[in-house]
């Protein structure tokens, strides 16, 4: 952390990161219902422009050696065009440009090892991938060893419906379970509501992109106002959880390992540990809050 010289908008952990320079900012209003920013977002990119600004000036000031950006998502983060727009002009021979291109899990440990050989630190960037692997490895041998292994929907956004994909659905998977509407290693794919009740999965597990519980939660009226709600598997036995999508499941890094152990305690809560309940999940209380 102390090599670092700037950051983008969306980059908050640990929270000591915040006290950096932020090199980006969306150019659309973030505020607003997850219809209305699907809406805004969608209108920029209709136009063929980039959803996010660089400030090529404060970068030049900042004049880093490395820019690490990713080419996977131009709507989820500052992509790899946006970074080498702002510095076409003033890019000097070595300043080198790191983007990851994380689809899968692979992709995400590959991309952790790119960035340490481009800061000169191979044998870091294989220590934590390593102890990445031995962490995941653990969880799912012991989920292995459970009796029952549910069904279940991961919601990436809910105003239109989106299902998780890339890397959440392996997650699923490691833990014997079986995720009805994402696949490993493709992008997260939009579905309708008649999709999500077809399905009718033992457990409902909601990870809007770049928002927190606290966000999520006004926004699950959308779906309990649908037709058949109250019917699902889920709902009925009170399997409906949000988790911190922003902090945990939409960031293709370390953190991934956490995700993986909250989805292990939210499908097995009486081999696991609730570790992360409050902060990285809570069950959804299907009874609406009066008073």
């Amino acid at each position: 952390e102390e090599f670092l010289a700037g950051r983008s908008h969306e980059c908050d952990y640990p929270p000591t990161v915040q006290n950096l320079p932020a090199c980006s900012e969306p150019k659309f209003n973030i505020h607003g219902t997850s219809r209305e920013i699907d809406e805004r977002v969608k209108n920029v990119v209709r136009e063929s422009l980039s959803v996010y600004r660089v400030d090529v000036e404060r970068l030049k000031q900042l004049r880093p050696d490395v820019i690490v950006t990713q080419d996977h998502c131009e709507v989820c983060a500052v992509s790899l065009k946006d970074v080498e727009r702002a510095t076409c002009d003033w890019l000097g021979a070595k300043v080198k440009i790191v983007a990851l291109r994380p689809n899968a899990l692979e992709d995400v440990f590959s991309g952790i090892q790119e960035v340490a050989l481009a800061l000169g630190a191979p044998e870091k960037g294989e220590a934590l991938i390593a102890n990445c692997r031995q962490r995941m490895a653990a969880v799912a041998a012991k989920a292995s060893r459970q009796p029952d292994h549910p069904s279940v929907a991961c919601i990436e956004w809910i105003d239109p419906l989106m299902a998780a994909g890339n890397w959440v659905p392996e997650l699923v998977h490691m833990l014997g379970a079986k995720d009805l509407l994402g696949k490993p290693g493709d992008h997260s794919p939009w579905m309708t509501w008649e999709q999500l009740r077809d399905a009718d999965p033992d457990f409902i597990v909601v990870m809007p992109c770049g928002w927190d519980i606290k966000r999520s939660r006004p926004e699950m009226k959308i779906l309990t106002q649908k037709p058949g709600w109250q019917s699902l598997k889920a709902v009925r036995q009170g399997r409906v959880y949000l988790t911190d999508g922003n902090q945990y499941f939409n960031r293709p890094g370390p953190r991934l390992v956490e995700s993986l152990e909250i989805l292990a305690e939210i499908f097995y809560p009486k081999f696991f540990q609730p570790g992360h309940e409050h902060s990285g999940w809570k069950i959804y209380d299907i009874k609406p809050i009066t008073g």
